[in-house]
């Protein structure tokens, strides 16, 4: 995965998240990263979540712009560019790779209908008009990230980052993207309970104050 993300052109920072794992993975980081000058490695001693994990690196974080990357590579780091080129190109200070522009069907039914479930209901409840409110590619600049206060553990970081971005009038730019989506076979962790925690995020963040 790392591999894929070095070879991007242009100049990056690489926050690699380790939450907690106990497999072996932090010693494989360590031994073929550790002195990678792009790469700086956080280790969480017990697992947070992906929303800690991702407010660990935003902690962290030195950069103008943001992207998060799955380490399973379902999204392909070769659509950075096309993500940045929108950004400078519209101004917009949020861009979101939608896996569902291209109307190809990359996930599967069950997944899909969820998705659109959650992104309809994102439109509905903040009079947006996204195609992929859960997509894990979302490009925003840093000093937006912060200032969110993004408070999630697990997966409803999603639709917490979505929420608060549409509340506050930003505007969200999307372009199609690659997508190779996993089985629960395959390791695939998200499931029904993140649907529904999802749904109260975006309900709670719709009417809360900050």
């Amino acid at each position: 995965m790392l591999q894929a993300i070095l070879h991007v052109p242009g100049e990056k920072e690489i926050l690699v998240i380790d939450d907690g794992s106990n497999d072996g993975t932090r010693e494989l980081i360590r031994l073929a990263y550790a002195n990678q000058k792009d790469v700086r490695i956080i280790f969480h001693e017990k697992n947070v979540g992906k929303g800690g994990a991702i407010r660990s690196g935003l902690r962290t974080a030195s950069g103008d712009v943001v992207i998060i990357q799955d380490a399973d590579l379902e999204y392909d780091p070769a659509d950075y560019p096309r993500l940045l080129a929108a950004m400078e190109q519209t101004g917009a200070r949020a861009v979101y790779g939608s896996r569902f522009l291209n109307k190809k069907k990359v996930t599967p039914f069950w997944h899909r209908a969820v998705n659109y479930f959650l992104t309809g209901l994102t439109n509905a409840l903040y009079g947006s008009k996204l195609t992929d409110m859960e997509t894990c590619y979302k490009l925003v600049k840093k000093d937006v990230l912060d200032s969110l206060k993004l408070e999630s553990n697990s997966f409803e970081i999603e639709a917490e980052i979505t929420a608060k971005l549409l509340k506050r009038g930003e505007r969200i730019v999307e372009v199609p993207i690659s997508y190779k989506g996993r089985s629960y076979h395959e390791g695939k962790k998200i499931g029904w309970r993140d649907g529904l925690k999802a749904v109260g995020a975006l309900f709670r963040y719709r009417w809360s104050r900050g």
